[in-house]
């Protein structure tokens, strides 16, 4: 398993990126506007990672970064909704759900996809887990599991 990134959810860009780059420091490394859904996703490495981000993705995806989600719709995300979810890269999404499950966690979006899944801590984090690598081939129980509660 590898540390991928935490999403935090904004209400403005524009003001977001002010806070985290012009004031904090960190630096824009990636961006994704995805005019259908309605959303924009930005992510940010700290000055110093940028090596380690630039590294890493010959093992899969770039970490350690910070992704900030705006949508572009108006909604009231409440205090609890801010916080978004920690995101790991796994060797096999159906092996580690499967294990996750018999140790009775709860797997909110299964892996339907082979690509990723949705579980929830005890504290009602939410962690995402993305296949490292391509996607697997969709199998049973997953395709057909529905999701449980949100993410």
């Amino acid at each position: 398993m590898r540390y991928l990134h935490t999403m935090l959810r904004v209400r403005n860009l524009d003001e977001a990126l002010d806070f985290y780059c012009r004031k904090l420091g960190l630096k824009e490394v990636r961006r994704h506007d995805n005019p259908k859904a309605r959303y924009t996703l930005v992510f940010l490495a700290a000055p110093a990672d940028g090596e380690l981000v630039a590294g890493s993705t010959a093992g899969g995806r770039p970490a350690p970064l910070v992704e900030l989600t705006y949508n572009w719709d108006t909604e009231d995300y409440g205090e609890a909704r801010h916080f978004g979810h920690l995101a790991y890269e796994v060797d096999n999404i159906y092996d580690a759900c499967e294990r996750l499950m018999k140790a009775g966690v709860t797997i909110n979006r299964p892996p339907r996809d082979g690509q990723m899944a949705f579980v929830r801590s005890p504290d009602r984090h939410s962690i995402e887990l993305l296949q490292k690598g391509d996607a697997l081939p969709p199998q049973e129980p997953w395709v057909s599991m529905p999701n449980t509660g949100h993410w």
